[in-house]
């Protein structure tokens, strides 16, 4: 077997999300996914500068999580995306940083609904790729103390 030097992760990690000040999120890691979701609400998209914003209510007001901020960002991209119900929808993506092992990636996430999902962040391969390897029998490897 090869040796690698990706982490390895579990199949729930707790997750930073630093440009936007949010701090120990449960995030569901889904290699069945391709693209990562986030869960928000009140997503309007809108134009600035003749390019395309959007902004959105992160989490819902019952996440421990939630703070009241209307986030505003840059749409990265627009697309449609096979939800796990096998819906297709078009989606709004944006960038931004995600913490694992005390370090910061960068991610692309789809904004959605997904207030009847357990979990508000939903990790997929296109992030994980060439990063992490994923031990389905564990969890919340990254909180512990790298050795």
């Amino acid at each position: 077997m090869k040796k690698t030097n990706k982490e390895i992760i579990g199949r729930l990690e707790i997750v930073d999300l630093p440009k936007w000040d949010i701090k120990e999120i449960e995030a569901k890691i889904d290699t069945g996914a391709y693209s990562s979701s986030l869960h928000c609400h009140n997503i309007k998209e809108y134009e600035k500068n003749g390019a395309k914003w959007v902004k959105f209510n992160l989490l819902d007001p019952e996440h421990p999580s939630y703070n009241e901020r209307l986030f505003s960002l840059p749409v990265s991209d627009i697309r449609e995306v096979k939800s796990s119900n096998g819906q297709t929808e078009l989606r709004v993506f944006v960038k931004t940083k995600i913490i694992f092992f005390n370090k910061e990636h960068d991610i692309e996430l789809s904004l959605t609904n997904r207030s009847e999902m357990k979990y508000p962040i939903l990790v997929g391969r296109k992030f994980l790729k060439n990063k992490f390897l994923v031990d389905v029998s564990k969890k919340n490897l990254s909180e512990k103390e790298e050795n």
